[in-house]
């Protein structure tokens, strides 16, 4: 080939630059069409484009595959990042596939420690609780804590006080011992990344950032060797289309080329001195600190698992279980009280007011678990179990990090690089024509 194409070189001294040209201009092809891919595949993070009437009503009759491409959306047509696009489902595939191969909710959860969760907790609620305590009782019988020596009173707070490190104490207790079936870790991480399609770029962009400058770069090499092989095409087939094709199957195969280079093979093959084995899977240890890194910051956060469990599709159980373990605190608290209030109002008003101190307490007792500092503290905390936990998946494992999240669009990314490369053709053929 090398041979046939030397021979026309010589014999054509005319075409002699335009023929070598070829192969510079399809290497910059390849760059050029990985780079503008990996840019649409996560950018940008949120849809930018423009409307066109009766458009929404076309969409759902178009093929499901064209129906998955980001570039119409309701009615509009534009571009929403690939990556972004599919927020929603990528965060079900990091949640299934990646972080449940860490640990269980019990183990995440131990990881964290319940007893310094309880002493956080004691330490921050404590100026709350006392206003709570002060408001709720004020607010059901506003005479009545008026009229109230203030010894009384400060007696009623020291009362809540130093019931506070016991209720704390049970609280996460009681969390701990029902925590799998109070806290569905796969829904909190799925819902936290669709909220937070950015999370979901940063997964890629920091734990696979030299895999992707790979496929950018892979562009050049692979784009310049086929090249190559475009020159006797250009040379033998007398037509327009031929460097427009050629643009085609070099953004089309370096795209997929470098993806498979990237995840495969999994495990390690020898040929005599060489060590095969996909590029992402070899950097396993240094890959499994920074997806450690930005999972524990601000993915599995003890915020994010105290609002999961307030919020999520169990909180009414954990709402309930900590009344449960408030509720007997307020007799104990306001034990004083509790005659002069059952005299004055009844029973009736003062089951009220224990349940109004105890809802109203379910709120306050969480709220210090939202405090950015100690999320930090406690994420930093359980980073490097995660890391170490990741280092020591087996191959098959560690490549489900990102490689099936991949897979959902591979295609896409292919598709993309493929268009992309027959626009980048037909600029092919006026540089070429114009020398």
């Amino acid at each position: 080939m090398l041979t046939v194409i030397a021979s026309a070189v010589s014999s054509l001294p005319a075409l002699q630059w335009r023929l070598l040209a070829i192969p510079l201009i399809t290497g910059l092809i390849g760059y050029g069409t990985n780079w503008v891919a990996i840019r649409l595949l996560f950018y940008p993070t949120d849809f930018v484009g423009v409307s066109i009437p009766g458009l929404k009503e076309l969409a759902p009759t178009l093929p499901r595959r064209i129906q998955q491409i980001p570039g119409v959306v309701e009615g509009r047509v534009g571009w929403q990042g690939i990556i972004p696009s599919r927020s929603a489902r990528m965060g079900t595939i990091a949640a299934e596939k990646g972080i449940a191969k860490i640990g269980t909710e019990a183990e995440f959860y131990e990881r964290f420690d319940p007893d310094r969760i309880a002493a956080h907790i004691v330490t921050e609620s404590r100026e709350e609780i006392r206003d709570l305590t002060a408001d709720v009782i004020e607010s059901e019988y506003p005479e009545l804590w008026h009229n109230m020596p203030e010894s009384t009173r400060e007696f009623i707070h020291a009362r809540v006080e130093d019931r506070l490190p016991r209720i704390a104490e049970q609280i996460t207790d009681s969390i701990g011992t029902h925590i799998d079936e109070l806290l569905d870790i796969n829904r909190m991480i799925a819902d936290h990344l669709d909220e937070h399609p950015d999370l979901i770029n940063r997964i890629f962009l920091e734990v696979g950032d030299r895999e992707l400058t790979f496929i950018v770069n892979s562009g050049l090499y692979i784009g310049t060797f086929l090249g190559v092989f475009s020159i006797p095409l250009f040379l033998y087939i007398d037509a327009w289309w031929v460097l427009p094709a050629c643009g085609i199957a070099v953004g089309y195969l370096t795209n997929w080329i470098a993806l498979n280079i990237i995840f495969r093979p999994i495990r390690e093959y020898r040929i005599g001195p060489l060590r095969l084995q996909g590029l992402f899977i070899k950097r396993q240890p240094t890959a499994a600190e920074k997806y450690a890194e930005i999972v524990a910051d601000e993915i599995v956060t003890i915020g994010n698992i105290a609002d999961n469990l307030m919020h999520g599709s169990q909180s009414d159980r954990t709402r309930k279980m900590i009344r449960d373990a408030i509720r007997p605190e307020v007799d104990r608290s306001v034990g004083l009280a509790a005659p002069i209030i059952r005299m004055t109002t009844g029973d009736e008003q003062y089951e009220r007011l224990r349940e109004a101190f105890a809802e109203e307490s379910v709120e306050q007792t969480i709220d210090p678990l939202q405090d950015p500092e100690f999320n930090a503290e406690r994420s930093e905390a359980i980073e490097g179990w995660m890391a170490d936990r990741i280092k020591r998946l087996p191959p098959e494992g560690f490549v489900e990090l990102l490689r099936p999240a991949f897979e959902e669009d591979e295609w896409m990314l292919i598709l993309l690089g493929a268009v992309l490369g027959f626009v980048a053709g037909w600029l092919q053929l006026l540089v070429v024509n114009a020398l």
